[in-house]
């Protein structure tokens, strides 16, 4: 699914025009980034957590070269689904 997809569907479930959709939308990654940026995690209930993680500094490898490189230590987005998400994905695969 994309993003416009998503639009699309928001704005069928939540009888909302596409416009107002696409504003929530963009209002909820918005203020997920935003919190993100600050360190802060972001918890939805039953859907899952968002958190930014400090990846270390490594030795890693060209793959082309095969030469050894230094890659930096950084900030990433780390994602751990909720319970009621994990049951919905093992539902479907029942089916």
């Amino acid at each position: 699914m994309n993003k416009q997809e998503l639009i699309d569907l928001i704005a069928t479930e939540a009888d909302l025009s596409k416009a107002t959709a696409t504003r929530a939308l963009e209002a909820l990654l918005d203020g997920v980034a935003g919190s993100l940026q600050k360190g802060d995690p972001v918890v939805l209930v039953n859907f899952g957590t968002f958190v930014v993680k400090q990846r270390a500094a490594r030795e890693g490898r060209n793959p082309q070269t095969g030469q050894k490189i230094n890659i930096k230590a950084a900030k990433v987005v780390g994602f751990k689904a909720g319970k009621a998400l994990k049951e919905a994905v093992k539902e479907k695969d029942r089916e």
